[in-house]
């Protein structure tokens, strides 16, 4: 669903970095679907299918605790929603490492998403200085 962004109110580069990885990482999971998705000759499924499933599951919460954070007017609140962001950013970190294993044509497109994130941790450690 697109929400327009009214002019006197701007998102951060932090959220505008959420959607960006969001966006990307539902187009490489779309690969990863593709070429994971054929059953193995024992007869099992990649187990990998599930790993392009969790990027976009967890691309698509950061923005939304991004602004939960932002929005939250006791710091407290506003750190427990920031380390929401942290786990969420290691653990899409951790399975980008697990899908560059497979053997699929997605895992070129990896290391797009993982430069993604390191530019997005960047923008994360100043962000949380100015909860």
């Amino acid at each position: 669903m697109y929400h327009p962004v009214p002019h006197q109110y701007s998102y951060s580069p932090l959220y505008q970095k959420a959607i960006e990885i969001f966006r990307i990482s539902r187009s490489i999971s779309h690969y990863f679907v593709d070429d994971l998705c054929h059953l193995q000759p024992n007869g099992k499924e990649d187990p990998n299918i599930y790993f392009s499933g969790d990027i976009v599951q967890q691309s698509v919460n950061l923005a939304p605790e991004i602004l939960k954070a932002e929005s939250q007017t006791f710091s407290e609140e506003k750190h427990k929603y920031a380390a929401s962001v942290n786990r969420l950013t290691n653990m899409l970190y951790k399975n980008c490492e697990r899908l560059e294993n497979t053997h699929s044509n997605g895992k070129d497109y990896m290391p797009i998403l993982r430069k993604e994130l390191k530019l997005f941790r960047k923008l994360q450690r100043t962000w949380m200085l100015t909860l």
